[in-house]
């Protein structure tokens, strides 16, 4: 029988890379987002290109309710859910703790540690009721140091790493496994969402050396969750060689 994987924030970069990586091996998908328009895109994608069955959900997953509901809609034959992706997140600015915009702070706070609290407490309980499951957490180098102007980006990923292990040792008992999977700079929209559409900006991100792209992460996803069922992949983290910590780079000039 086919294991069942959800993944959150699945209608670009590395949910979408994420949600392609796991229907090429197999895997039913049950793909999520707040872009209707493509999630259906991605459907298709997936049902043209593998044999794996895919189910989208549209929902917000910083609002509880329309994620409880969502969830609870699956029809019967999708609620054994084997993996959870909390791959949802972002960051929003790149300002000083003096002059951050609270807007941007609430934000960050509701996707990022919320949303992944939320689906983490809606779908645990099946996997609980299975003794068997993976959830998979999406974290940050930011996760693991921080960085200027960075601050509360920064704190959303280290609350998902103290999450992520209170999650271990929480589900421990049930057979249930939970990894961390942490990438260094990856070129997807994160850039663009975080300097609010301003593509030079985001651009200037990535210049100057070879960058990890989703293909990297959703890579990374399916060694944890294909591991054997005795093996946990507790933390893990993804850096472009050009990369040492969250804010240091070896970059080349242009000539």
């Amino acid at each position: 029988m086919k294991k069942i994987a959800l993944i959150t924030g699945a209608t670009s970069g590395l949910g979408k890379a994420i949600a392609l990586r796991l229907a090429k091996e197999g895997y039913d998908v049950i793909i999520t987002g707040r872009r209707r328009e493509r999630l259906e895109e991605l459907e298709k994608e997936i049902e043209v290109k593998y044999e794996s069955r895919v189910y989208s959900l549209c929902f917000d997953v910083r609002k509880y309710n329309e994620a409880e509901q969502a969830i609870s809609s699956l029809p019967s034959d999708w609620k054994t859910i084997d993996i959870l992706v909390n791959n949802a997140g972002l960051a929003v600015g790149l300002s000083s703790i003096h002059e951050g915009e609270v807007d941007d702070w609430e934000r960050m706070i509701d996707t990022n540690i919320k949303g992944l609290l939320y689906m983490t407490r809606i779908v645990s309980p099946i996997m609980v009721e299975q003794k068997s499951g993976h959830i998979v957490n999406i974290g940050s180098i930011a996760g693991k140091a921080v960085y200027p102007n960075g601050a509360v980006y920064c704190a959303t990923k280290y609350a998902v790493n103290a999450l992520h292990q209170g999650m271990r040792m929480d589900l421990l008992p049930y057979n249930i496994r939970v990894t961390q999977i942490c990438p260094g700079a990856v070129e997807t929209e994160f850039s663009l969402v975080r300097f609010k559409g301003n593509q030079n900006r985001a651009d200037k991100v990535y210049e100057g050396y070879e960058n990890l792209n989703a293909d990297d992460i959703a890579e990374a996803v399916y060694y944890a969750v294909s591991q054997p069922a005795h093996v946990n992949i507790q933390d893990m983290l993804v850096m472009p060689t050009a990369q040492a910590t969250g804010n240091m780079f070896h970059k080349e000039e242009k000539k």
